[in-house]
């Protein structure tokens, strides 16, 4: 299957954004190379604007931009954008609801040997806690290219969460995004996966397993945290009466976390989470850390079969 990093897709998305809307501006914190938004400066450099190692002064230009009438697309690191960053970003930008959309990449433990400074494991967490921020993480290219025109499209601010490694590319150009919305991509009765960013694509293989020893697994892509899709939740609760949730995060204050509030207070139901533990990471190649750090089809296969095992 092909990979493509969701970053790539974000730096092209924001190439064809530019030629159709000329309020798009970009801004960048001095890693433009990584972040890909390099492409819109080549094709626009009036418009594009590298605001140096300075992540507070890019959010809070980011925000006098918006204020002016242009749509800022604000990219650097996650975690410099959701933790160097965090006071602008909720005072200047979450605070009086402008329009600036916060793109970052690199988020998670696939930044690899990086190591557990540049890791961003609690991003979603620090953004879905503010209020008027929507929180989308894209499973696939596809996906990331559909949420950057939809995060342009309306008013009010976004995080977009990419990575820096190649993901499968699950989606085809006519797949059906929107904000809010789950996707359902397998049907089942047995148990429901519910995942978001690259573990969507470990959700879907560990589902083909399970089917080959008899369980029947529902598969939903929640690839926006919040404003998250309850009724999909409850839907699944309701249905198949277990749930396992998968996300390259830490299992607190993420999707994990956002489920089993759904469940706790409307509609109680068996819950596992597959995540990060409450740990920093680490250096290491993206593929062995998530394999250490249990973010593979083969971990939420386990969770899967703990699960049903409290069902019975």
């Amino acid at each position: 299957m092909e990979k493509i990093a969701t970053r790539d897709a974000y730096g092209k998305a924001l190439v064809r954004l530019g030629e159709i809307n000329k309020d798009i501006v970009v801004l960048d914190a001095d890693l433009s190379k990584s972040t890909k938004t390099i492409d819109f400066k080549k094709v626009f450099p009036e418009r594009f604007f590298n605001m140096g190692i300075a992540e507070q002064n890019l959010l809070g230009t980011a925000a006098g931009l918006a204020a002016s009438g242009k749509i800022p697309f604000v990219s650097t690191f996650a975690v410099f954008a959701t933790g160097r960053a965090f006071e602008q970003v909720r005072n200047s930008i979450a605070y009086t609801r402008l329009n600036v959309k916060i793109a970052a990449t690199h988020a998670g433990l696939t930044v690899g040997e990086d190591g557990a400074s540049h890791q961003a494991l609690a991003d979603i967490a620090l953004m879905r806690a503010l209020p008027n921020m929507v929180v989308v993480v894209p499973a696939d290219a596809v996906e990331t290219e559909k949420a950057v025109f939809a995060a342009a499209g309306m008013e009010g601010p976004v995080y977009i969460r990419m990575g820096r490694s190649g993901v499968p590319v699950l989606f085809a150009g006519d797949y059906d995004f929107k904000i809010g919305r789950a996707a359902m991509l397998k049907e089942g009765c047995d148990v429901t996966v519910i995942a978001c960013g690259i573990m969507v694509a470990e959700a879907l293989l560990a589902a083909q397993r399970l089917n080959e020893q008899k369980i029947s697994v529902r598969v939903l892509n929640m690839s926006t945290i919040k404003p998250i899709d309850e009724e999909a939740v409850l839907k699944a609760a309701r249905e198949t009466g277990a749930v396992v949730t998968a996300e390259e995060h830490t299992i607190i204050g993420g999707l994990g976390s956002a489920v089993a509030e759904i469940l706790a207070e409307k509609h109680p139901a068996l819950l596992e989470r597959v995540g990060i533990k409450d740990t920093f990471g680490e250096s290491g190649k993206p593929q062995e850390l998530l394999d250490k750090y249990g973010l593979t089809a083969a971990d939420i296969e386990s969770a899967v079969k703990r699960v049903l095992k409290r069902k019975v």
